[in-house]
């Protein structure tokens, strides 16, 4: 009859039900946050560097082929490339791309499930990234590092809509969060060791400026931090590692996106050089962001003997 014989009340049916969906919400809200933030930094650097600097089109657009085409449309060499004293058609692109990235960022916070047509501008800002680092590395020799240590960036707006519609546990969500670590430092472990593709000089002049290294201690730390890069993407799939793993990628993905800031600021430079690189800093949020969701996702859920008691009412007579 629903009365608890030994405390002389009833309980309200439903109030268990009730009780572990609000639990299961409480405990999905930080990892979706993460990923909403992560979407938010690095959409939102993107526009700062679409709009103060110039995003990194130039080997993709300032080409014959693409005025050839805007040719075909009635635009004017003039009109293509500017006269100097206004913007051409391709600086006018660059600025709207980073107006639409803003929009991207904002809307990473605010939108909601069945919010499709906020779901459709998220998805819009992955392609913009992804075209973006085509670019670059086509800019880099095709050096394959470089496209595929953008995957945390490119993918991380796609796993917030896969959180919102398919649910943040969901098999999809969790698998595509994991591709995009898997890439990211992949990318970063490739390069650091050397083996195919040169290491980047900034990655021995961030190490050596930080640590106050000289540059063959440099290598030997940045091939230790690649092997372990490496390994960080194996352990992702075995579940007694994971965990681990996923609280290391996220500790390695903050510092190394905080280097840029602390190896390239000065106190001697205008601004302290914070515009040139605190966005380097930001826009690499998903490196440790989604992560972070992982080890939200994957911590111990408390079991069902130590949730609170539901709420009870006396017994009516």
């Amino acid at each position: 009859d629903g009365t608890d014989s030994a405390l002389g009340v009833e309980t309200i049916p439903g109030n268990t039900a009730r009780h572990k969906a609000m639990s299961k919400l409480s405990a999905d809200h930080p990892p979706l946050l993460c990923l909403r933030w992560g979407s938010f930094l690095c959409l939102s650097a993107w526009a700062w560097v679409h709009l103060y600097w110039e995003g990194p089109y130039g080997i993709l657009l300032w080409q014959d082929a693409t005025y050839t085409l805007a040719n075909r449309f009635g635009i004017s060499w003039d009109e293509f490339v500017g006269s100097g004293a206004n913007d051409g058609f391709i600086q006018a692109w660059m600025a709207r791309i980073g107006w639409i990235s803003l929009l991207g960022a904002i809307l990473s916070v605010t939108v909601r499930q069945r919010s499709w047509l906020q779901m459709l501008v998220l998805i819009s800002g992955s392609g913009l990234l992804a075209a973006l680092s085509y670019a670059k590395y086509l800019a880099s020799q095709q050096q394959l590092p470089m496209l595929v240590e953008h995957g945390g960036q490119i993918l991380i707006p796609v796993i917030l809509v896969l959180a919102l519609t398919a649910g943040i546990r969901h098999r999809a969500t969790v698998l595509v969060a994991k591709v995009a670590v898997v890439m990211v430092f992949a990318g970063h472990g490739l390069y650091a060791l050397g083996w195919h593709w040169p290491t980047p000089a900034n990655f021995f002049g961030m190490t050596s400026i930080i640590l106050h290294v000289d540059s063959e201690t440099a290598r030997t730390i940045l091939r230790i931090a690649g092997a372990l890069d490496l390994l960080v993407c194996i352990c992702l799939f075995v579940p007694s590692l994971r965990i681990v793993s996923a609280g290391y990628a996220a500790v390695w993905g903050l510092l190394t996106a905080l280097a840029r800031p602390v190896a390239g600021m000065s106190t001697d430079l205008n601004y302290w050089a914070a515009d040139q690189f605190v966005h380097e800093a930001v826009l690499r949020a998903p490196h440790f962001m989604i992560p972070l969701y992982l080890l939200f996702l994957w911590r111990k859920s408390p079991s069902p003997d130590t949730l609170p008691t539901p709420t009870a009412l006396p017994a009516m007579s």
